[in-house]
């Protein structure tokens, strides 16, 4: 049952996850869930702000999950660990933002909170009078007498993600927005000009002097910290019009990226013996996608990571890079990642990010994807695949370059049909010019 606005409910897990969801459709905004880590009101320092671009605060308390699709409901989670939050922090704000509209058009918006343990539904606040908003503070979680307690909030700002921030005592990056146009100052009349008045002597020439030199600006005294850097709230969306980003002009440049797959079926869902048998074979709807990469290290080293002949790679010696597990539904849990270890990003020659259909489906013409890229530190990258007309079962979604130390990401977004006969893997190697030798494997 839903919440009204202002009530609260008791949170005795220790554990919880957040899960903000609406109905996506033509024309609805893309939502985004945060977090901020309140003490007196304000957040601490810029650090206390979880959402998109910085994913995960540095207590390990909270954490942003990503998103997951599923027939008519897209949801982006956030994880909260109570035992975990530090004592001087009184409250955690959960907070939505639309980007490229106004929540009066996103249909459905709800906000539950979870035991993470058993997924029982602790709280839930249905938002339903969103008009020309942009941004909303759902809900919070607060302490209360040695406990914590959900309060559904329902406050809306017109000012977005930025003025919900900036309200409490985030500094925000404005540096890509653009600058304002001055009008033109009016030009006075000419002044008239007077007469030329009778030339004087020239005067004796002056002494020389040394050249003069500024002052150096006063140092800050030894142990001053830094200024803190603002945060980012751009996003970055690839398009065929713009398909390459540099991750050092988006501050990806050390720390571990995230590359995250999720999915969905355009078909109507199975019933009856249909939907049990689905499920059986492979969750939601019978369609297991695989996320793979293929690699070259700059040592000439050349593999596959994928879950397939349990290839899972690792972070911590070649390739860094990893996948996290293989994912059967796309939609159940949070779609299927793999993790590059940008520290290690001068060893990493170019790697290929793709995906097979291993079963389910016999072509990605009936599915829908997202694909996004997170750096631990730097904007988020994302894109959708355009719509499938040919029989392919291997898409190559990213191309990811190594160009004079920077790590360019290049959307490909690219169907492929496999000859009879040859495999998906072995399609995507020629394709790319890899140049690898493949035998049959199994998961």
């Amino acid at each position: 049952m839903s919440m009204l606005k202002g009530t609260n409910v008791p949170v005795s897990a220790q554990a919880v996850r957040v899960e903000l969801g609406w109905q996506p459709g033509p024309g609805v905004p893309d939502v985004d869930a945060s977090a901020l880590l309140l003490a007196s009101g304000k957040v601490r320092t810029d650090a206390d702000f979880v959402f998109y671009n910085q994913p995960r605060h540095a207590s390990g308390a909270v954490s942003h999950e990503g998103k997951t699709t599923a027939p008519g409901t897209t949801t982006d989670t956030l994880s909260v660990d109570l035992s975990r939050v530090e004592p001087a922090i009184e409250r955690v704000v959960l907070a939505a933002s639309a980007d490229g509209g106004s929540f009066g058009r996103v249909p459905g918006l709800y906000i539950r909170v979870l035991d993470a343990a058993d997924g029982t539904e602790i709280a839930r606040f249905d938002s339903q009078d969103a008009t020309v908003e942009t941004a909303f503070l759902l809900g919070e979680l607060y302490r209360r007498q040695g406990g914590w307690k959900f309060r559904a909030v329902g406050q809306g700002y017109g000012s977005g993600l930025e003025g919900l921030a900036t309200d409490f005592g985030i500094s925000v990056d404005d540096s890509q927005r653009p600058a304002p146009q001055a009008a033109p100052a009016p030009q006075a009349p000419p002044a008239p000009q007077p007469a030329p008045a009778p030339q004087a002597p020239p005067p004796p020439p002056a002494p020389p002097v040394a050249p003069y030199s500024a002052p150096e600006p006063p140092q800050p005294p030894a142990g001053t910290p830094a200024p803190a850097t603002p945060v980012r709230l751009t996003k970055v969306t690839l398009t065929k019009d713009a398909p390459a980003v540099s991750l050092a002009k988006q501050g990806g440049t050390s720390g571990a990226m995230r590359v995250n797959l999720n999915w969905e079926s355009r078909r109507p869902e199975p019933k009856g013996w249909a939907a049990k048998l689905g499920k059986a074979v492979a969750g939601n709807g019978g369609i297991d996608l695989d996320l793979c990469a293929l690699y070259e290290l700059t040592d000439g080293r050349k593999g596959v990571v994928q879950a397939l002949g349990n290839a899972f790679g690792s972070l911590s010696r070649p390739p860094y890079i990893l996948l996290d597990g293989d994912d059967r539904t796309g939609s159940v849990s949070a779609g299927e990642n793999l993790t590059v270890n940008l520290d290690q990003k001068s060893s990493i020659r170019r790697i290929l990010i793709f995906v097979t259909i291993y079963e389910g489906a016999r072509s990605f013409a009936d599915l829908h994807a997202t694909v996004t890229l997170q750096p631990q530190n730097g904007a988020a990258i994302d894109f959708s695949l355009d719509e499938c007309t040919v029989p392919s079962t291997v898409c190559a979604l990213a191309l990811i370059s190594n160009n004079g130390g920077d790590l360019v990401v290049q959307r490909e977004a690219r169907y492929l049909v496999p000859d009879r006969g040859v495999s998906p893997q072995r399609t995507i190697d020629q394709a790319y010019g890899w140049g690898m030798n493949w035998t049959p494997g199994r998961k």
